[in-house]
């Protein structure tokens, strides 16, 4: 388990309520993922049955749902989207049955909303997991930040895009 995979099961662990994940990227290279993308790119595709994709993160999604915490994902992406948009879209059913709702939203859509300059994750509404990355996607290292009225604005900022995204059932690439 990674340092960053350790925080974030820490994070969580101590979750109560609502844990809330706003993605602005159109690519992401992030280790195993980006070996992942790759072959998707050639042709693979991830098969449906739990025991080929299920990993520490869906059980740490699931385990904190059946304790009553709330996970919402909401991406803006450009349209059309990008091959790695594609990519997430046809890999979201896992997000899904490990508990998270997800939705996206058109980047034009999102254009009059206030958003943040980076990724984050949002724990009871109090506290920050910025995910910051370099020009090429990969990670650049996240940045807890617990600043009230920081955390304030990112629940606004992620209610607003979420009000406005498409739940993942409907939204078509």
């Amino acid at each position: 388990m990674s340092q960053t995979d350790l925080a974030f099961v820490d994070l969580l662990a101590n979750t109560r309520h609502s844990a809330v994940h706003l993605e602005l990227r159109d690519s992401y290279g992030i280790g195993e993922e980006a070996a992942e993308f790759d072959k998707w790119r050639n042709g693979w595709r991830p098969d449906p049955a739990p025991a080929t994709w299920w990993n520490d993160f869906h059980t740490w999604v699931r385990d904190a749902t059946a304790r009553g915490v709330v996970f919402r994902r909401a991406r803006v992406v450009s349209e059309p989207v990008s091959a790695y948009i594609r990519y997430e879209h046809g890999c979201t059913y896992q997000n899904v049955a490990a508990g998270e709702l997800v939705r996206w939203l058109s980047r034009r859509k999102a254009s009059d909303l206030g958003l943040p300059g980076n990724d984050f994750w949002l724990f009871d509404e109090r506290l920050i997991m910025w995910n910051h990355f370099t020009g090429d996607g990969g990670s650049a290292g996240p940045e807890l930040d617990e600043r009230p009225d920081v955390a304030k604005f990112c629940a606004s900022a992620f209610d607003a895009a979420w009000e406005r995204a498409t739940p993942h059932e409907e939204y078509r690439i």
